[in-house]
């Protein structure tokens, strides 16, 4: 499971447009121009939703104009802001997703959604205090999103605030108990403070939710070579690069929030010739 990209489903907003079209109510306008602005509205909607199942297919490049053209038609409603927001940031328009948040935060600011994606962008922006700010707002209004908190670890984890980081992982793991990337990630704390021994415990935890998780089976590996247990490590380190290759990438594994301590001891392990024998 990718740390480099929001872990706030897209497929939540499909509940945020199960809302009721606009209906006629009495304004100087006169009644026919009303209609059409509701109905410009409803269609803006619909677009919105029909952005949203094209998510479901990871066509984001048909997705991505029908969000546009919805916050042109129906620009009163947060939803069509939410859903452009979150599919800039999705697509690392970092700048453009924070403009199209903020608009949907000031016409929906206790929408919890909406500063969860904030906090993700302000992540992928590096602003990291910025992200812990918008995190910790939108768990104050909801606090059992497991995603959110384990962003937020992330957040914490790249200040180095290894207890608050920890704190929100171990949260997160309270509300989902087989979220194992956010016990992977505890791993990844205890691996920098030098306990390595506790990073691995974590790490075969992990590992027991999902055998066919490649991180944490590739962190053990390391980390084991690096205690002097070679031959046990090699074979684990093999088998879980034919799981996946990208993590044979550092700086996949650093995008993956993989500490300076377990880099470099990976860097040793990928040197090895029955290692690199693996790579593709």
């Amino acid at each position: 499971m990718s740390k480099r990209i929001p872990l706030i489903s897209l497929f939540v907003l499909l509940g945020l447009l199960a809302v009721p079209t606009p209906v006629s109510g009495q304004g100087l306008l006169p009644y026919t121009l009303q209609l059409d602005s509701e109905e410009l509205e409803e269609q803006g909607l619909n677009l919105a939703q029909d952005a949203v199942q094209l998510v479901r297919f990871q066509q984001y490049d048909l997705a991505l104009p029908r969000a546009e053209l919805a916050t042109q038609l129906a620009p009163k409603r947060y939803q069509t802001w939410f859903i452009l927001g979150t599919l800039y940031v999705q697509n690392k328009e970092l700048d453009k997703g924070l403009v199209a948040l903020k608009r949907a935060l000031s016409l929906e600011p206790n929408e919890s959604g909406i500063l969860f994606s904030l906090g993700s962008a302000y992540f992928q922006k590096g602003e990291y205090a910025k992200a812990v700010s918008e995190l910790e707002t939108g768990l104050k209004l909801k606090p059992d999103v497991p995603e959110a908190l384990f962003d937020l670890g992330n957040a914490h984890y790249q200040l180095k605030q290894y207890p608050k980081a920890v704190s929100a992982y171990e949260k997160a793991v309270a509300e989902e108990k087989n979220f194992w990337p956010a016990i992977n990630n505890i791993g990844l704390v205890r691996y920098e403070q030098g306990d390595v021994n506790g990073a691995i415990e974590k790490w075969e935890a992990a590992i027991s939710i999902d055998e066919e998780a490649a991180e944490p089976q590739l962190a053990v590996a390391v980390a084991l070579y690096a205690q002097g247990e070679r031959e046990k490590a090699i074979v684990m380190g093999a088998a879980a690069l034919r799981l996946d290759s990208r993590y044979a990438d550092l700086d996949f594994l650093k995008e993956n929030l993989w500490g300076e301590r377990l880099l470099a001891e990976t860097q040793k392990f990928l040197a090895i010739p029955r290692i690199e024998a693996v790579i593709p």
